[in-house]
């Protein structure tokens, strides 16, 4: 069983002066079957979104795991049995805590007691929308000096085709242990979807591909006891393009519809009528659904991790990049198409206006704002001149992000008659279950819809507009 005290398997970083020449080959097929097994300990680096909930899946299947996190009050709260994520509640933090099959720790020195590392940290764009790599390579070279042989390290971080292999494994060869003899290195994509009960980590198939065939081996089996099915790809870089595929493809058909909905907007036309009733062919359609921009930290950010890499080889994305354009442009969409109904309907401009936000997370059910398009509208309703509030079940603080620092600390308002009655429009960014559409219809004098929240919940007031 893990306890709080150090786990000690196999030798040190202290040992790794021996030169791996001379050290006794690594026994993968033992390694493998601790794995089978599930008599082995794994470390999880990046205990977030995605990094946590693997720590529960993997802790679930029997295996004793470390979690890894720059941050110490995050590891002092986890062990404390305590959740810092809404959909993942204490009491399954504390019953993986009370079995002493998790632990976690700020003291990446801890990475020499565990046999495999799973990597989970953020991979965000630059300013200048490239890859921001620091991360990954903070954590490598967190990880170089305590790695030890017969170790199995994989990057779950989405990425480019090539980190693994270019970034990674150079700076973990550093000390003179090398991949493929003394260690094993693989890339499987992270697949989370926050909140989405239907699919969730141990439900969702896992794609792995290796640094050689005894990587892939390793990877495979590590993954095989707790996942719906490994599948195995020729290398790590596909592996990383799958990553990168599935999400272009969302991002992708998001700006189509998103197109769409200007169009068809501009004909008269109700875009989510349109999608209902295609969707009902039964093959050759699949729905997407347009919204007033992306978000998260997948759909937003990876399409732009491949036109860098591509650029390397000539090929100009342009396809991604258009999309990539009119899904960016989305705020400002929904920002004009308020000015607009709030000029038509209550002939004011924003200059002054009170504008009530529903949701700043930036998908329904969850309380993640990571790239969320609502910030960057009520950064472009205050340029205006407008007042804003927000309301947001799942988010009753805003907190600090790098794109929007000003709004850290703004708290939720209450939704009630008042409130409602208070603003001059409210502005439906988020469609939350739970939240009373029909109140705030009924008492806004005008609101502003970009997910169709209303319509869905039967409300067809005329004080009620779709953006």
């Amino acid at each position: 069983m893990l306890s709080n005290a150090p786990l000690q398997r196999g030798r040190t970083a202290a040992d790794q002066n021996v030169s791996s020449r001379s050290s006794k080959r690594v026994d993968v097929e033992a390694l493998r079957r601790r794995f089978v097994a599930r008599d082995a300990v794994v470390g999880v680096i990046g205990l977030g979104y995605v990094g946590l909930p693997l720590v529960g899946a993997v802790a679930g299947a029997g295996f004793r795991v470390v979690g890894f996190d720059i941050d110490a009050e995050k590891a002092a709260l986890l062990n404390a049995g305590r959740s810092y994520i809404r959909h993942i509640p204490d009491a399954a933090i504390a019953a993986l805590v009370e079995s002493r099959r998790f632990r976690a720790t700020a003291d990446f020195a801890a990475i020499a007691e565990v046999d495999a590392v799973l990597i989970c940290v953020p991979t965000p764009l630059t300013r200048h929308r490239e890859p921001d790599l620091s991360y990954v390579i903070g954590t490598a070279e967190a990880i170089a000096p305590h790695l030890r042989r017969g170790q199995l390290v994989v990057l779950e971080s989405t990425t480019y085709p090539g980190t693994t292999r270019e970034v990674m494994l150079p700076i973990l060869e550093r000390g003179g242990l090398k991949s493929g003899v003394d260690f094993f290195l693989a890339y499987s994509p992270e697949r989370e979807d926050p909140g989405n009960a239907q699919y969730s980590t141990t439900k969702i198939p896992k794609v792995v591909g290796a640094d050689g065939a005894a990587a892939l081996a390793l990877v495979t089996a590590l993954y095989d006891p707790f996942v719906a099915g490994v599948v195995p790809v020729s290398s790590p870089e596909t592996a990383e393009a799958v990553k990168l595929t599935e999400n272009i493809f969302r991002a992708v058909n998001i700006a189509l519809v998103n197109e769409l909905k200007l169009v068809y907007e501009a004909m008269g036309i109700d875009v989510w009528e349109v999608i209902r009733a295609a969707a009902t062919k039964p093959f050759g359609f699949m729905p997407f659904y347009p919204g007033p921009g992306l978000g998260g930290h997948c759909i937003p950010i990876d399409p732009f991790y491949l036109t860098w890499k591509a650029r390397e080889y000539d090929i100009s994305t342009r396809f991604i990049e258009l999309a990539g354009e009119i899904n960016t442009a989305m705020p400002r969409h929904v920002v004009d198409r308020l000015q607009g109904a709030l000029d038509q309907r209550a002939g004011k401009g924003l200059k002054g206006a009170r504008v009530l936000i529903l949701g700043v997370a930036y998908k329904k059910n969850v309380d993640d704002i990571r790239e969320s398009p609502t910030l960057k509208i009520m950064e472009l309703l205050e340029a205006k001149g407008a007042h804003t509030a927000y309301h947001d079940p799942f988010v009753p603080e805003i907190p600090r992000s790098r794109e929007h620092p000003e709004f850290a600390g703004r708290r939720s308002v209450a939704l009630d008659a008042e409130t409602a009655r208070g603003a001059d429009v409210a502005l439906i960014c988020t469609d939350h279950d739970g939240v009373d559409y029909r109140l705030l219809a009924q008492h806004c004098p005008l609101v502003v819809d970009t997910r169709n929240a209303c319509a869905r919940a039967g409300i067809t007031v005329g004080t009620v507009i779709k953006a």
